[in-house]
């Protein structure tokens, strides 16, 4: 069938090219009837854990390995077939140092306007020449009721990095690199999931390979507030490949009791709507707003291509994107680090933590700011991996470790299966190096092609050379039947296959040898189900090479031939 379906192509090019007929038969006559047979050796790379949607770029067990790879193999070697075989090398995941979940899944508390304010700074974050290790024990005691002994907290705050100014600053404030920060998605119609967390903002989209007809709303949580007046509203968007931009709205409610039918909602009209680039509108005034207790939404809708209409595009889907959103009000404004410390209550106080750093936003812009780089949204993920920056990182702001010390490094990290999350590592200093626990190491897979599939294959190849044969020949000189094929093979390096000829081996006494040197010589240890593959010279008339195959089953090594 192979030769007709390249037949096929060869007449194809007759009917646009010269060449005779003959020449044709011949080259149809060339072509191999069976599979190509290969052995090959392949190493995951991170766009291969990226298409497994393994965020930390290894596999959590071998038994996920397995089942992962057969896919990949299919689209690498699709010309191979039976009896190629691929060994595959990949990170598995051996777990993190001991201490580190202790951090990465801690308690964490934001500090508010009012947490500033209470310490002193009067402020949206601490002023420069305040200590915030000092400040902060104060305002856990106020904020956490009923601490228990050993509780560990994750305190943000945000520190001024220079003297702040009267200005507008941002009273609440919503950045979605990686988080719906708390905003609920609620479908209104539609079969599919419009609102949608990327690494660097929300999104809605009524696309999926074509245009469908949804409505769905993104609510925030209820905003307080009161006591604040001369508010203004301010969002970072784009909107893409909109045909109605009033499709998507921003809206504003104060009757929102969890149902986005009944509540009363007033659009926000903006000077500056969203465009094709990601833009900051204007600082819209909130004021009628001011003192109430509110619920901002962003509402999507979409309308679908009608598929009977042939030719014509009815539809309209645009691609929504915010990246931010503030209400602001009249206070001190300047540039801020967003910075984190760890405390535990323990005798009644709570105490900072000692070696353990959590990166702060300036710690993510000093290894770049690029696009592809961690001040891009301030996080890793798994195309901007930890392990890629961190050792540089601490290696300039720690210089001076001693040897041995350890350091708990925490920081945050985007991953596109579960969102916003903490992670951390454990860091050693060693030999002038800051060097992270291996939690990962490189293991391998045999794979092979049997049956149309590619299956976990745990075949060895073992090709016979001297140790063999000094064993087979110690062990086997003198048994009945065997002395001229071991004198025969001792003095040529190989297995006579020539039937009917003295020193003949036969398939029954090539499994006898092998399966005694693999139970007492190459793999005594091995357990049930292991495969080998018995590689050796022969001489049937000329010199050659055959292989014999063996299975290890209950307890005995047996042919699988």
């Amino acid at each position: 069938m192979k030769k007709v379906i390249y037949l096929l192509v060869f007449v194809g090019l007759i009917l646009t090219g010269c060449n005779p007929l003959e020449d044709v038969n011949e080259e149809v006559d060339a072509i191999p009837t069976e599979p190509n047979v290969g052995a090959f050796e392949y190493t995951l790379t991170d766009e291969d854990y990226s298409a497994f949607d393994l965020g930390y770029g290894s596999f959590n067990s071998n038994q996920q390995a397995k089942d992962s790879i057969p896919s990949l193999l299919s689209n690498l070697y699709p010309l191979y077939g039976q009896g190629s075989s691929v060994v595959v090398n990949y990170n598995l995941y051996i777990g993190n140092a001991e201490g580190v979940s202790d951090f990465t899944g801690s308690d964490v508390y934001t500090l508010t306007n009012s947490d500033y304010a209470a310490t002193g700074s009067d402020a949206f974050g601490f002023y420069p020449d305040v200590n915030p290790t000092s400040q902060i024990p104060s305002v856990l005691d106020a904020q956490i009721a009923s601490p228990m002994e050993g509780q560990l907290v994750l305190a943000k705050y945000k520190h001024y990095t220079e003297t702040p100014v009267v200005g507008l600053a941002n009273l609440v404030e919503y950045n979605f690199a990686g988080s719906f920060e708390g905003w609920n998605a609620v479908e209104e119609s539609g079969a599919d999931i419009v609102w949608t967390s990327e690494s660097g903002y929300v999104q809605g989209n009524g696309y999926f390979g074509d245009q469908f007809s949804n409505v769905e709303w993104l609510v925030s949580p209820s905003i307080d507030l009161a006591g604040e007046d001369n508010l203004k509203f301010q969002i970072t968007q784009e909107l893409d490949f909109a045909g109605d931009a009033s499709l998507v709205k921003i809206l504003v409610s104060t009757d929102y009791t969890g149902d986005v039918q009944t509540a009363t909602w007033n659009e926000i009209t903006l000077a500056n709507p969203a465009t094709s680039t990601m833009a900051t509108s204007e600082d819209y005034d909130f004021s009628a707003y001011d003192g109430q207790t509110i619920n901002v939404a962003f509402k999507y809708e979409s309308i679908g291509d009608d598929p009977t209409t042939v030719g014509v595009d009815e539809g309209d889907a645009g691609r929504w994107r915010i990246e931010s959103m503030a209400i602001k009000t009249l206070g001190a404004t300047g540039a801020t680090d967003a910075k984190g410390e760890y405390f535990m209550y323990t005798g009644g106080n709570w105490e900072a933590v000692q070696d353990v750093y959590y990166l702060s936003s300036a710690d993510y812009d000093s290894m770049g700011t690029g696009s592809g780089q961690p001040g891009q949204y301030n996080n890793f993920s798994s195309s901007v991996s930890p392990n890629n920056y961190l050792p540089t990182f601490l290696g300039l702001n720690f210089p001076y470790g001693q040897e041995e010390q350890e350091l708990f490094v925490v920081y945050d990290y985007y991953s596109s299966n579960s969102g916003a999350q903490i992670r951390g590592d454990l860091y050693t200093f060693t030999n002038g190096m800051w060097t992270a626990h291996q939690s990962t190491i490189q293991t391998s897979l045999q794979f092979g092609f049997d049956n149309g599939v590619w299956v976990p294959d745990n075949t060895i190849r073992y090709t016979i050379s001297t140790p063999a044969f000094d064993f087979i020949e110690a062990n086997y000189a003198a048994v009945v039947g065997f002395e001229t094929p071991v004198s025969s093979m001792a003095n040529y390096g190989n297995f006579d296959r020539r039937v009917g000829n003295p020193a003949y081996w036969s398939d029954e006494m090539l499994e006898t040898v092998f399966a005694d040197l693999l139970g007492s010589l190459v793999a005594p240890t091995a357990e049930d189900d292991q495969k080998y593959v018995m590689v050796f010279d022969i001489y049937d008339g000329n010199s050659g090479t055959e292989e014999f195959k063996l299975i290890k089953t209950a307890g005995e090594w047996v042919s699988n031939q």
